[in-house]
């Protein structure tokens, strides 16, 4: 696919750095399922813990390509289970790291879509409400529309990826408004 035939690059970001994950494997079976002309690159979250001490112009390489693979996407995935009801530290982390420098995080603006799962049948719906409140204060943009929550997720796992047709078909509908909001 050539620049000319992409119409949404987005950035895929599981909230999870097990490398079998369900959010990793989420995203995986919705990447190979994008329609004709979206793209969807897959970005692991390991980044030191925030700090603001470093958080200046020498930060670490990581911050730097994190903050930049955002500013270079028309849209963000955001793919995340619930811990102890809440989003994981590590997308915390995340989310503060892209949330600076204040006033001109590449997250300003930015359409994102949240999927939350867990292996219960709530589908991590409280981890989703924390990422949007987060997201929201940056302020990025929400995408409006059904929330996508994936409950009992490790039943539409398969070979590491989503493959529950219901559940891919219902997320590529919010790719494709996520797709049209850039």
């Amino acid at each position: 696919m050539t620049d000319a035939t992409v119409r949404a690059k987005l950035l895929g970001l599981p909230g999870s750095l097990r490398s079998n994950s369900n959010s990793l494997a989420i995203l995986r079976g919705l990447q190979d399922a994008l329609p004709a002309g979206v793209s969807m690159d897959i970005r692991d979250l390991r980044l030191p813990l925030y700090d603001q001490d470093i958080d200046t112009p020498d930060a670490p390489a990581e911050v730097h390509s994190f903050r930049q693979a955002i500013a270079d996407a028309d849209g963000v995935v955001i793919v995340t289970p619930e811990y102890n009801y809440g989003m994981p530290g590590v997308l915390k982390n995340a989310l503060d790291w892209a949330s600076r420098p204040y006033g001109k995080s590449a997250l300003i603006g930015k359409p994102v879509l949240v999927i939350s799962n867990s292996p219960a049948f709530t589908g991590g719906v409280r981890a989703h409400q924390q990422v949007n409140d987060t997201l929201l204060a940056l302020p990025a943009k929400l995408l409006a529309g059904p929330q996508v929550v994936v409950g009992s997720v490790g039943e539409k796992i398969k070979d590491g990826k989503l493959a529950d047709e219901a559940v891919l078909k219902f997320a590529l509908s919010a790719i494709d408004r996520l797709s049209a909001a850039k």
